[in-house]
């Protein structure tokens, strides 16, 4: 291999030396280089740039199980593949599969092997297949491994190099600080060779939390991106991330060593030769959040957690007024990093990225209006004792089903608007399956797993649902062709670049509403998203739409006067308004 550029030499000494300050760095940035680039494989001469062409607007993601659709006789990952083929091709070009190792419990966090597609799933050719035609993402679950896991069984005997995989703590030990996501105790009693020990569970019991301070974790996690990367993997999501380094009386989140790792994992990809994207899993309130994008040298992505409780609320409370608040005191990604921006997940609607945003009075409604629509609420433990809503379980199209005044006949309408808002803002939008189709709570998947979090996990029988989206007048048909209707429109639109300026306007209360303008300023799209069920008028000096200029709709392709008296609105409309058709 050719002698280290200086430059990324230093870097990774750097890095290496604040993670690991009693290690000796040239020795482990051999050892870096080596789990990453392995003997035969190469890197770039000169590490990417921090730029915006890692992205435009074309860009889009999935985000499903891989068993998400099944039928009992084909490899779910051949029917997730036909599913891809058959309906999104050309819409939507990225796919999230989630977890798709071998694993105990969690529906996949909790990881046996790193190395194997569970084979209930398929193999990995059949990733590699999706890989090759689709801008695939996978998880390195890098918190924690299956307490059923080789590592962990190796540990509980004493085998090198596993008897120092794991974090341990004593009962004794001052817990009181660390932030925890659950409400089981943290530490968990095991038998092993050298008798009984107490290991770190952030998240569940069945997921034992790996301990950095041996860089042998690092280096094996290294080894499995190289793999991932390997195989077609282009988005590398690092699960809860923010937990990975833990100091006995810390808060044991966001760590500076953790910081540290993400930026040693991003100097990696900005030296490989595939193009890679970090994306970091950090469901907290903002300013944790963004940290992860550093100086842009840490995640080129983050996923803008404030998103779905604030965007939930403004429908239910038919006021955007929490939303505009904040999306105005949001600053703009970084050359280099990105937004990415949802609603619905494969996990329920986090609560905590929307402390100091929502009022307790406005979450307990929320929380109220979730249950009242068959949803349910997980709770998280308090340092000191007690108890708070860590998320909302539901499915995003029942949580549409109504406002704070009860059920409605705008369901449709309100989800339509809540999902174009957010492919109108800045960044990258992603989709979870079970909104794109428009699913129902599974109210039989909680009741038999136990789990509040199967509510949004169901599983389709792939014959039923293409039935169901052949036929027009079903749920799934007309909110999934709206949808990708919306999405074709969307990436044809410069103004949409995922780093593209955005402004947030302050109009009315019940309107969300960006000034988008093209990286080229050749575009602007006046996106406007009306959350209440009023009708409503603006006037479109309100917007300083430019007279001279032809502006039109391009969700409607109604024509729009500069000079005109008002824009109208029907209950839960969006427009956006382009001078560019």
């Amino acid at each position: 291999m050719a002698p280290l550029n200086q430059s990324f030499s230093l870097k990774l000494a750097a890095l290496l030396e604040q993670v690991y300050p009693d290690l000796d760095s040239a020795i482990l940035s051999s050892q870096v280089i080596e789990a990453f680039w392995p003997e035969g494989s190469h890197r770039r001469k000169r590490g990417r740039v921090p730029g915006n062409n890692q992205w435009s607007e074309r860009d889009s993601l999935l985000i499903t199980y891989g068993n998400s659709i099944v039928d009992g006789q084909h490899k779910p990952l051949d029917l997730l593949h036909d599913f891809l083929e058959r309906h999104l091709k050309g819409v939507i070009d990225g796919v999230h599969i989630l977890p798709f190792f071998p694993y105990t419990s969690d529906d996949g966090f909790a990881v046996t092997d790193y190395r194997a597609v569970n084979p209930v799933l398929g193999d990995w050719a059949d990733i590699s297949r999706i890989g090759s035609e689709f801008k695939l993402m996978s998880d390195l679950v890098l918190n924690h491994v299956s307490s059923q896991s080789m590592w962990f069984n190796a540990y509980l005997q004493g085998h090198e190099p596993y008897h120092k995989f794991f974090f341990e703590a004593d009962p004794s030990d001052d817990l009181s600080s660390v932030v925890r996501p659950r409400t089981h105790p943290l530490l968990r009693e095991v038998e092993t060779v050298n008798g009984p020990r107490h290991v770190w569970c952030t998240f569940s019991h069945d997921q034992v939390d790996l301990d950095f301070r041996n860089p042998e974790v690092l280096l094996e996690f290294l080894r499995v991106m190289r793999l991932h990367i390997d195989m077609g993997v282009r988005i590398i999501r690092l699960d809860a991330v923010a937990f990975l380094w833990k100091e006995i009386g810390t808060s044991s989140i966001h760590l500076p060593q953790t910081h540290a790792i993400v930026r040693l994992m991003r100097l990696l990809a900005d030296y490989a030769l595939e193009p890679v994207i970090l994306l970091t899993e950090t469901n907290v309130p903002k300013a944790e959040n963004l940290s992860y994008f550093g100086n842009r040298n840490e995640a080129h992505a983050v996923y803008n957690f404030s998103l779905p409780p604030l965007v939930l609320h403004a429908m239910m409370a038919g006021t955007a007024r929490y939303l505009n608040r904040w999306q105005g005191s949001m600053p703009p990604a970084q050359m280099g990093c990105a937004y990415l921006n949802f609603t619905a997940s494969h996990d329920g609607i986090g609560m905590r990225p929307a402390e100091g945003l929502l009022t307790s009075a406005e979450v307990d409604q929320v929380i109220g209006m979730v249950r009242d629509f068959g949803g349910e609420v997980s709770m998280r433990a308090l340092p000191g004792g007690g108890e708070a809503p860590y998320e909302l379980n539901i499915t995003w199209y029942e949580a549409m089903k109504g406002t704070f005044d009860g059920p409605d006949h705008w369901q449709f309408d309100r989800f339509m608007t809540s999902q174009t808002l957010i492919m109108a803002l800045e960044g990258i939008p992603a989709f979870y399956i079970h909104a794109l189709l428009g699913t129902p709570n599974d109210h039989e998947g909680v009741e038999k797993s136990g789990h509040n979090r199967a509510i949004n996990r169901h599983r389709w029988d792939y014959g039923e649902l293409n039935t169901r989206l052949s036929d027009p007048e079903t749920v799934q048909s007309r909110v999934m062709n709206e949808l990708l209707r919306r999405m074709s429109v969307r990436r044809k639109q410069p103004a949409f670049h995922p780093n593209a300026t955005q402004f947030t306007l302050q109009i009315d209360n019940r309107l969300f509403g960006l000034w988008r303008q093209s990286l080229e300023r050749d575009q602007s799209v006046f996106a406007l998203h009306n959350v209440s069920d009023d009708a409503l008028t603006i006037t479109p000096q309100s917007i300083n739409l430019i007279d001279g200029e032809e502006w039109v709709d391009l969700l409607s392709g109604e024509h729009i006067d500069p000079a005109g008296s008002e824009i109208t609105f029907a209950p839960y409309q969006s427009r956006w308004i382009s001078n560019r058709i």
